[in-house]
């Protein structure tokens, strides 16, 4: 999940603007969950589409 929809239980505020020390917290604690965590579920099914089809362009190439 992104924290660009997320909204702080303790501001009322959006996680990523960072208004308060808890917005901040759990805005670099998600930050920090992995490479693929600041995507949004497009851009990776856009890079699963690019993947396969690269794949698929080696494996035709190979035969």
């Amino acid at each position: 999940m992104t924290y660009d929809r997320l909204v702080c239980a303790n501001c009322a505020a959006p996680v990523n603007e960072g208004r308060c020390r808890v917005c901040r917290a759990s805005r670099e604690r998600m930050q920090g969950e992995g490479p693929f965590a600041g995507l949004n579920p497009a851009m990776l099914i856009a890079l699963m589409v690019i993947l396969v089809a690269a794949l698929a362009l080696l494996a035709h190439q190979a035969i």
